[in-house]
């Protein structure tokens, strides 16, 4: 049956529409005319579109407050998982097993959902296209020997034959779309026009299926399309054929319904995905024990080898079973329990090295008092001797006299190896205390004829250290520099930043190799091996600048280049319990490979010849203090302890 709407006509005189007029009829008009209902609805376009800029708003406000408030959840949760993956050797493996295989799942799962999908659809699609032939050849077989000549009968005929079509029951089987095709040239008796079932149009129909329906002969021609039911949209399979009826040629589309396949497909893919999270937990606790099983023992072997390392030497692996990792644990005890014996072996040949370096240092005091007292008398005497007695005399005073040095640097370095050496810091003008060195190493700096130069900030600089070692530091590496000088200017920079201060001590004479470098600070070490021990130090100058170093929790480095020299850096933290961030100074000399460097203006000048004399000591220190080392390292050595940055 086909509904018709009836439209009541506008007065054309302008006046009200009737009272009796339902709003699908006509639009009600306002009493005073168009232009006062044009501002009536302009003026309420603005008010709404105010009210919704201002609903806007607030909810972007509620979004970006929400944002804000998640995005630091958001940042902790994402540092603690990698956090958690850089550290974790159990978590990484669970974690990338499970990555695995969600998208082992997910490729699997889209594969046979489409191929599902796919067996579903062609099978509905073959039984579509064997119901529609047979159904459409009734159609035409019914409006073949159809002997009807007036409307009524031509309406009722076609009704009940597309009901049929239809088969109506308890489910609806197939819909039904019925359409004269347009632009038929020798249309007779079309008393028909369309006829659709469930309230569908031809609007269901694609453009492309009536298209090649309406350019084919009796072909037939499917394509997938939906349809309304309802207040929901269903998928559904729509075939199309011709059919003619008192010589007018329609359009016949049978809709099939997809509805219960899709319904089946959902099913089978909540099937699916219910099994892979199952599958997802039963992996990922597969992978968890699995990995806890072999990650354990590796913890627990990384736990006992730190405590080895801090000096718990007992500490063992606990051992289970007969397997590789029960294997791995007993090698570990066992290469631990070697360990332990090669080290407590050394150690205890270390404490009795030191034991008896310190002992004999000790020992060796007294009489080594009475020969030099014996010693000065001699050499007092001298002038009464003959010259071979008198060349003895003189001998015997030096080599005492060294001996006497040698035997207070060993005194120190014991000191150092027992744990003994106690730092006295209080605040003290490094500048100060490098003009005071400066001028203790006068007499030297005239009898090698070097120039000795500082370059240094004006003002004072305040540190917290022990003022005596810092001064046995300097006054080592000074004279190092002097002796290796060949001459030349040496040049003592300080400069500071906010965490530390800077010494650096520079020569122009021989320099050093990188093999000679590496070994700058191990005791009794000569850049020249094949030099006697006639000059120089005692070997230990270095090594105790490093140990006083250390005591500062500062650092000591050296840089030397053959035929350019070599500078050695002092940092030191200005306040103590503080790290240095950078040191102030470069450790590269920046006049390297420039020529007449050294020569520059500086703010204090020590000129060898203002202080006239010669020296008696020339290892950096007094008789009394250790000093005296071999100068020159190359790019890298380097002593020293709380360096953040080395440059």
């Amino acid at each position: 049956m086909v509904s018709a709407t009836k439209q009541v006509p506008e007065p054309e005189d302008g006046s009200a529409v009737p009272e009796n007029a339902t709003p699908g009829n006509a639009a009600p008009r306002h009493p005073a005319g168009p232009a006062a209902a044009w501002r009536a609805l302009r003026f309420g376009t603005r008010i709404w579109v105010r009210r919704g800029w201002i609903v806007g708003v607030r909810v972007a406000r509620l979004v970006r407050t929400g944002t804000v408030g998640l995005l630091p959840g958001l940042r902790y949760l994402l540092r603690a998982v990698h956090r958690r993956w850089r550290r974790s050797l159990q978590f990484r493996t669970v974690l990338t097993t499970l990555l695995l295989a969600i998208g082992s799942f997910a490729v699997v799962g889209a594969y046979l959902s489409n191929q599902i999908a796919n067996n579903l659809f062609q099978e509905r699609l073959a039984q579509a296209e064997s119901e529609t032939r047979y159904n459409v050849k009734q159609v035409q077989d019914t409006f073949d020997g159809a002997q009807v000549t007036d409307q009524s009968s031509v309406i009722t005929l076609v009704y009940d034959t597309l009901n049929a079509v239809e088969g109506r029951g308890s489910v609806i089987q197939r819909r039904y779309v019925f359409e004269a095709m347009p632009e038929q040239t020798k249309p007779r008796n079309r008393w028909v026009e369309s006829r659709a079932s469930d309230q569908l149009t031809i609007s269901v129909i694609p453009p492309d299926l009536r298209k090649a329906v309406q350019d084919s002969g009796k072909d037939q021609f499917w394509a997938s399309t939906q349809f309304p039911v309802g207040t929901e949209d269903r998928p559904g399979i729509a075939v199309g054929n011709k059919v003619t009826f008192n010589g007018t040629v329609y359009e016949l589309y049978l809709i099939y319904d997809l509805n219960t396949a899709q319904k089946t497909l959902n099913e089978i893919q909540n099937v699916l995905l219910a099994g892979a999270a199952v599958l997802l937990l039963l992996i990922g606790a597969v992978a968890w024990y699995v990995t806890r099983n072999v990650v354990s023992p590796v913890s627990h072997a990384a736990l006992v080898s730190e405590k080895l390392a801090a000096g718990q030497l007992q500490e063992r692996m606990v051992v289970k079973g007969e397997d590789e990792v029960a294997r791995l644990g007993a090698s570990f005890n066992h290469m631990a329990a070697s360990l332990q014996e090669q080290i407590t072996q050394l150690a205890t040949l270390s404490q009795m090295q030191q034991r008896f370096v310190s002992d004999v240092s000790h020992e060796l005091r007294t009489p080594l008092t009475t020969v030099r007292m014996a010693a000065e008398v001699l050499y007092d005497a001298r002038g009464d001797f003959d010259p071979i007695n008198k060349r003895s005399a003189e001998l015997l005073y030096h080599q005492v006299e060294r001996f006497q040095s040698l035997l207070a640097d060993l005194l120190e370095i014991s000191r150092f190896d027992a744990g003994a050496a106690i730092l006295d810091a209080e605040p003290t003008d490094i500048v100060q205390l490098i003009s005071h060195v400066m001028e203790g190493v006068g007499p030297v700096a005239a009898e090698y004829g070097s120039e000795v130069t500082l370059n240094a900030p004006a003002g004072s600089i305040i540190v917290e250290m022990d003022d005596r070692r810092i001064d046995r530091i300097l006054r080592n590496l000074v004279l190092n520099a002097l002796e290796h000088g060949e001459g030349r200017p040496v040049n003592i920079s300080v400069a500071a930043n906010r965490t530390a201060v800077a010494v650096s001590v520079r020569d122009h004479g021989i320099g050093m190799s990188p093999a000679e470098a590496a070994r700058v600070f191990d005791r009794f070490w000569r850049a020249d091996p094949a030099r006697a021990r006639t000059t120089g130090g005692s070997g230990l100058g270095l090594s105790i600048a490093a140990e006083d170093t250390k005591l500062h929790n500062g650092s000591l480095q050296a840089w030397g280049k053959k035929g350019s020299g070599a500078s050695f850096r002092l940092t030191l933290p200005l306040r103590q319990g503080e790290d240095i961030v950078k040191s102030p100074l470069q450790l590269e000399p920046a006049d390297v490979g420039v020529p007449g460097a050294g020569r520059e203006r500086t703010m204090l000048l020590l000129e060898p010849s203002a202080v006239p004399g010669t020296v008696g000591n020339r290892t950096g220190a007094p008789a009394a203090e250790p000093g005296g080392a071999e100068t020159g390292a190359e790019t890298g050595a380097e002593t020293g302890a709380g360096m953040k940055d080395g440059s």
